[in-house]
């Protein structure tokens, strides 16, 4: 696949010059073509029939395997969600933290994570990382990591920055499990959740998806609890509620997810190049090197996540609703001061020029 033939794929990049994937990624073609094709097929044969539910239970089972593959864990480990967020509410709810307890998180977290880690009722210590160079984030971290530390809380990119945390280092240092927020970095970088006891992705960010996707990694599915069930909680149940869980992570699937969402996902995951990882770092790096050669102030360091925030003098609303207006997508991040682009594989040099450029008139 060429990279006009994958850019060819979204019908809204002939318009604009799409830098928000960090908030929700450009729809591609097929992902809309599927959708389509399973709504008309409801239409036409009905949604209560053997045959959908068949096609549905079939539909989750590719679509598990094929994220499950995307970020090197086994199926059985993987449950499919709606989002990151609803993922970090599962491990929260099911691990029973109590006032006693203590979680590690970072000020440069999205509200997804730290609502429900607030919401756990247990401490909530904050490392903070965000106006720090990157190489001295993991030593803050662990200065709020103590015995009482029952979770640690943060993302492999942070969506403020754009500053990949090294997880690896992290996991060697601290006992304690991890759950990771894979927001903006399942999609954008490569990424082997296996080594980490919960990660999870989002389907409508970097891999394009329609917006109520996404799964969950549990790396040891028996030692977190099914507090917030489902249908698809249990293989057998009795009149006063108890049940038998399914096996593995599919016990924590949540929802009743669309065919056409499920169908769609999938469309966008096996419409990715080979090349996608290679072509977001290289086009990253361009971003960020214009912006600073243009005089901006670039928080983001180099060789990081596909993430690049700048500051902004003047207010970071107005400035991207006029970068709208002329036809340019990015992200302004409340209260912080930084406007911030997401890069991705489709994204061209043109497009760079394009958000220079507009940043400029403004």
């Amino acid at each position: 696949m060429t990279f006009e033939e994958a850019r060819g794929a979204f019908p809204v990049l002939e318009r604009y010059a799409y830098l928000n994937a960090g908030s929700i990624g450009p729809l591609p073609r097929a992902t809309y073509d599927a959708i389509a094709a399973a709504e008309r097929d409801e239409l036409e044969h009905g949604r209560g029939t053997w045959r959908y539910v068949t096609r549905m239970l079939e539909a989750r089972d590719r679509l598990r395997a094929s994220l499950a593959s995307l970020v090197g864990v086994e199926p059985e480990l993987l449950s499919l969600t709606t989002s990151t967020s609803e993922g970090c509410r599962i491990v929260l709810a099911g691990l029973g933290l109590t006032a006693e307890d203590e979680v590690v998180t970072t000020d440069a977290e999205h509200f997804g994570l730290t609502g429900a880690l607030h919401a756990s009722g247990a401490r909530v210590r904050v490392a903070k990382v965000r106006d720090l160079p990157a190489d001295q984030a993991l030593d803050a971290i662990l200065v709020e990591v103590g015995p009482r530390t029952k979770l640690v809380g943060l993302s492999h990119v942070l969506w403020l920055t754009g500053h990949i945390v090294p997880l690896e280092e992290l996991r060697q240092a601290v006992a304690a499990p991890l759950l990771v927020d894979g927001a903006q970095s399942v999609g954008a970088i490569p990424v082997d959740a296996a080594a980490f006891d919960f990660y999870t992705v989002s389907g409508q960010k970097w891999l394009c998806g329609p917006a109520p996707t996404g799964a969950l990694y549990v790396k040891d599915p028996e030692r977190l609890a099914v507090a917030l069930p489902s249908y698809f909680s249990q293989t057998s149940y009795e009149p006063d509620g108890a049940f038998e869980p399914q096996s593995g992570a599919l016990r924590f699937d949540p929802a009743w997810i669309p065919v056409g969402f499920l169908d769609g996902l999938q469309a966008a995951i096996d419409g990715a190049p080979d090349w996608r990882y290679d072509r977001a770092r290289e086009v990253t790096d361009l971003c960020r090197r214009r912006l600073v050669e243009a005089g901006y102030d670039v928080v983001t360091e180099p060789g990081h996540g596909t993430l690049v925030s700048w500051r902004w003098p003047d207010e970071t609303k107005e400035a991207a609703q006029a970068l709208a207006d002329a036809g340019v997508l990015i992200r302004d991040l409340p209260g912080t001061g930084l406007l911030r682009a997401s890069c991705g594989y489709w994204t061209s040099e043109e497009d760079v020029e394009r958000l220079v450029t507009g940043l400029s008139a403004l």
